[in-house]
């Protein structure tokens, strides 16, 4: 929307406090007693399409604790691409810069989830390679003007590293979450990082350090920071996180409550379920 004049602009109360740029996957979710050993069959209880992707998982949980929120990425030209489109709009999130394509199908995630709450998941990222730089290009105002900047490697990961090199130029705060994990991940990935959040396994892949505990998760913080991240974050499940900033010399762990697990992966299903 163009300011009275000044053709082209955004008004300031339109801009988009939180930008993810990432992913959108349409989960495919079965709940069983138990997860399927190698090349058996097994019966589930319950079955639901729902709406998830690190991305927009990220960006629908900023838009429901209150932020202006907009969402860049692709979904392909489908039931499930226009399905997602809708339910950005739905939680109040800007689609201006969510893009369709004719040339991949919208990215999906296979779910599994057991009693327990623990899961396997398969994804096929489809539409969500897609995005490019010259998407990009077209969002680098929204982008430019935002006050954080949330990204993952569920999409490109030159498109989150261009991503990441707009947010920081225009001194806007960054934060990348590293998944799916890369032992070999660009080093500008770390130096444009103002929030660098990891799980205990991307943690090990990128530092090559055993993380089982809070007291191993401190040593691969510290290594991260050493590489140019300004804050460390790395989560720990039940153990909560340990946080470690490039001004501090120790090592945070901040402990989670207890509390009986009923599904690990990150999206609600009241919100999700296009089966209801």
């Amino acid at each position: 929307m163009a300011a009275s004049g000044e053709p082209g602009k955004q008004k300031q109360e339109d801009v988009a406090a939180v930008v993810v740029v990432g992913s959108c996957m349409t989960d495919l979710v079965s709940l069983t007693s138990r997860l399927p050993k190698t090349g058996e069959t097994i019966h589930g209880h319950k079955f639901f399409i729902g709406f998830g992707g690190k991305g927009a998982n990220q960006c629908v949980q900023a838009a429901r604790l209150g932020a202006k929120t907009s969402m860049v990425c692709k979904v392909g030209k489908d039931s499930f691409g226009n399905d997602y489109i809708e339910n950005l709009k739905q939680n109040g999130i800007s689609t201006e810069f969510t893009y369709q394509t004719k040339d991949a199908a919208t990215g999906t995630a296979s779910i599994i989830v057991n009693n327990e709450g623990q899961n396997i998941i398969v994804i096929v990222a489809g539409a969500n390679l897609l995005l490019n730089t010259e998407d990009l290009r077209e969002a680098a105002s929204a982008i430019s003007r935002t006050k954080v900047m949330i990204c993952q490697l569920e999409v490109a990961p030159a498109t989150s590293l261009e991503a990441l090199t707009i947010a920081h130029s225009n001194g806007v705060k960054t934060l990348f979450n590293p998944a799916p994990a890369m032992a070999d991940l660009d080093p500008r990935f770390y130096t444009l990082s103002d929030v660098f959040c990891c799980n205990e396994s991307e943690a090990e892949i990128l530092t090559g350090l055993e993380v089982s505990s809070p007291e191993d998760a401190g040593k691969a913080a510290l290594v991260l920071t050493e590489r140019g991240c300004r804050v460390v974050i790395v989560t720990l499940g039940a153990e909560g996180c340990v946080m470690l900033s490039q001004t501090e010399t120790v090592p945070k762990h901040i402990p989670a409550e207890k509390v009986k697990a009923v599904d690990t992966t990150i999206y609600l299903e009241e919100s999700a379920a296009l089966t209801q």
